[in-house]
Parts: structure tokens; C-alpha cells; sequence
């Protein structure tokens, strides 16, 4: 493993940072504390900073040289509302919030490497610091980029990175195509006619009528789509009814629906809606049917997903970085990619050992309120970033 030396020298107060973010989280378009520390430290080193994009995003600039050429860095800031089950020094001390997911990390390894290349300057061109608010959620990046991101800030590229439980410490994995899936929700009130629980002849009955549209969903996977092509419908909440001997007059089905491509999602939203009409109108009921698409997938770019496993490959050997596994949860990094090239990619978070004694008895696992982001990943984190940055501004237009 090849780390920069001063980035394992300062490895410690970088820490101290993340431990403080982790102590004081703040949820969605809320991080005001997280983003003046943030803006704090990048002006102590001498950046230059922009704030509120995305209401309360920081972007650092860090130029040097002559070329016109740029990248940008992107790390998440927000926190979850889960109430941390941790105990050690540095857990959370707001009730109900927690850094459950590593966001806290994913902003204290940005700023290592942003001390660094401050510092050193070891480039030329632009290197813009991405500290995004609302992630989970609440669409920050699309937030950002509504406000000018790219037009105030334009770089040829853009690169996420997330911290991955299970994977080891010291591995990284990114890979061309899909990398997370698209995050949609489905809303759906299904009308029927309630009446006496012993006289079913005489009503429309929605439970059974949501029951059946329940499980033709799934036939929409196994029947409508492409075998290889990753697709989840998920019926995650079903209401109906307050009286055991009452059949209601309506049932109320919620969920989510997860893909890889714009093409399925598309087909199975329509699919989902002429199953859910189609079967109410079977029985004489009446279906209410909403869809919301909240993040598109995270897809990576061939030419920038490549060039960043060659960066990975001279920090920790080729046998360190592994193929990306697409994971159907979903990431508003999504948004970026969709406006620049770029690519998002895994670091190992390693099992938990790394985790105080003081931690919860759950695992630590992301959105887990035993969790802690793996401190020995600063360097590291930071040595990829300051690497892939140097790089890319020293090597040719990628072609794609």
C-alpha cells in the first residue's frame, strides 16, 4: 500500500475532525454546524471557498498552473435520523440524528486530501472540493446542480466515493456501468365499497382486490422484463381497514421500486399502473395510481471508471481493487452523472473491529445505529483522491 507520508502524519487531527462532525450530526439541507467547520478548515488552509449552493454546500477551489483542464471531488455531509445505539466518546449527542452511513468520514477524508493538495500543489489545473448537503434523500446534488454547480465551476469530470461494510480495509472497488440503482416510490388507493365483514357479496372488497395486485407485481419482474436485467418492486406498506368485521371502503399500498436503466424503470412504472387499474376495474373499484421518481441510477463512465482503477491499482495493487458489484441502494451522486463524466466508487470499510468497545451490539452495517465509519480509511481515502486528481490533470482528455 502506497500512502502519502503527510497524510498519514496528519491522519490523527483529521480524526479528531470526523469524530466532532460524528458527535454533532445534522440531518438534510440542515448541516450548518458540518459545513462551517467544513468552510473553517478549508479557509485555514488557504482555499478559496464557495457557500449555499444546495442551501448549504461548500465547494473549495484549489488551482494551480495554467490549464483550463479541472475535476471535481464530491463528498456527502448529512446525517440519518436514527437514534445511535454507540456509547463511546464520539457518539452522537443529538437524540434521533446519527452518522449512520459515514458521511462523516466521506467529509474528513475530502478534507485530508484538500490540506494536501493545498500544500503541495502538485498539479496543473483545477481541482474543485464537492462537500454536498442532503444525500439522503433530500437530493443535494440535484440541488447543486439546479443552482449552477457546473456552470459556476465547470470540470470534466466528477468523482464520488462511499465507504462499504463487508469489503476490507485497504480494498477499493469501481467498475464501468450501473452502480446503484434508481430510488422510486409508489403510492396507491384502491376504492372499492365497504360493507359487513359476513356480507362480502354486498360491498367491493380492497383488500382482497390489493391483495391480488400485491402478487401480480411480481409477475411484472419475471414475465415483462429482460431475465438479466436487475429489477426489485417492493410492497412495503399495506393499510386497510380499523374493525375486524368491517371490510373498508378503501386499502392503501406503498413501496418501492429499484432498477439499473432508465429503459425498465419506465417499462415497469407503466406496467405497475395498468396492473393496479386494470385489476380494481375487474372488481368495480377504482384505483388511484402515483409514481415519484426520487434518484436515477448511479452509472459510471467507461473512460473515467477505467482511470480511476489504474489510480486505485498504484495505491494498493491491482489484487486490491475489485469488480464494483452494483447494489441496488440508490445515491444522488446519480445526479452528477448523469450532467458530467465520472465515476463512483467503494472503499472497504472492513468488518467493524475497527469500532470502539463502547459500540452497540448491532453490526456495523450502513443505516445501522451500531455503525462507525473505519478511521484507518482517512489516508487512504485521501491518498486516492490526491492521486486520482494529480493524475487526471496530468494525463490527456480521456476519450470515451
Amino acid at each position: 500500500m502506497k500512502l502519502i507520508d503527510s497524510l498519514v502524519t496528519q491522519a490523527a487531527s483529521i480524526a479528531a475532525i470526523r469524530r466532532d462532525i460524528h458527535a454533532h450530526p445534522e440531518l438534510c439541507f440542515e448541516e450548518v454546524r458540518t459545513a462551517d467547520v467544513v468552510a473553517a478548515k478549508l479557509t485555514e488552509w488557504g482555499i478559496p471557498i464557495h457557500r449555499g449552493l444546495g442551501t448549504t454546500g461548500v465547494v473549495g477551489i484549489v488551482k494551480n498552473g495554467s490549464s483550463t483542464r479541472a475535476i471535481g471531488l464530491r463528498a456527502d455531509m448529512d446525517a440519518l435520523p436514527v437514534t445511535e445505539l454507540n456509547t463511546f466518546a464520539h457518539a452522537s449527542r443529538h437524540r434521533g440524528k446519527m452518522h449512520a452511513c459515514g458521511h462523516d468520514g466521506h467529509t474528513a477524508m475530502l478534507l485530508a486530501a484538500a490540506q494536501h493538495l493545498a500544500k503541495h500543489r502538485n498539479f496543473d489545473g483545477t481541482v474543485y472540493l464537492i462537500f454536498q448537503p442532503a444525500e439522503e434523500g433530500g437530493g443535494g446534488a440535484r440541488e447543486m446542480i439546479k443552482e449552477g454547480l457546473f456552470e459556476q465551476f465547470p470540470m470534466d469530470a466528477v468523482y464520488g466515493m462511499h465507504n462499504w461494510p463487508g469489503m476490507q480495509a485497504g480494498q477499493f472497488a469501481v467498475s464501468p456501468g450501473p452502480a446503484m440503482a434508481s430510488s422510486n416510490e409508489f403510492h396507491i388507493t384502491i376504492h372499492g365499497k365497504g360493507g359487513h365483514a359476513a356480507l362480502p357479496h354486498t360491498g367491493i372488497d380492497p383488500v382482497l382486490i390489493g391483495a391480488e395486485v400485491v402478487q401480480a407485481f411480481q409477475g411484472i419482474l419475471t414475465r415483462n422484463k429482460k431475465p438479466t436485467e436487475g429489477g426489485v418492486i417492493s410492497v412495503t406498506m399495506f393499510h386497510a381497514g380499523e374493525a375486524t368485521n368491517v371490510i373498508p371502503d378503501t386499502c392503501e399500498l406503498q413501496g418501492t421500486v429499484r432498477t439499473f436503466s432508465i429503459e425498465l424503470l419506465d417499462l415497469i412504472e407503466a406496467r405497475m399502473q395498468q396492473v393496479a387499474e386494470g385489476i380494481s376495474a375487474a372488481h368495480g373499484a377504482r384505483c388511484d395510481f402515483k409514481f415519484v421518481r426520487n434518484y436515477p441510477p448511479t452509472i459510471n463512465t467507461p473512460a473515467e471508471a477505467n482511470f480511476m482503477r489504474g489510480v486505485m491499482a498504484g495505491v494498493v495493487g491491482a489484487d486490491n481493487v475489485l469488480v464494483q458489484e452494483a447494489a441496488m441502494t440508490a445515491e444522488d451522486f446519480s445526479f452528477m452523472l448523469q450532467a458530467r463524466p465520472g465515476a463512483y466508487a467503494f472503499i472497504g470499510n472492513g468488518d467493524g473491529a475497527h469500532r470502539a468497545p463502547q459500540h452497540g451490539g448491532g453490526p456495523c452495517m450502513l443505516h445501522n445505529a451500531s455503525y462507525d465509519f473505519n478511521d484507518e480509511l482517512i489516508p487512504l481515502g485521501a491518498t486516492l483522491w490526491v492521486q486520482l486528481a494529480e493524475q487526471f490533470l496530468a494525463a490527456p482528455p480521456l476519450a470515451e
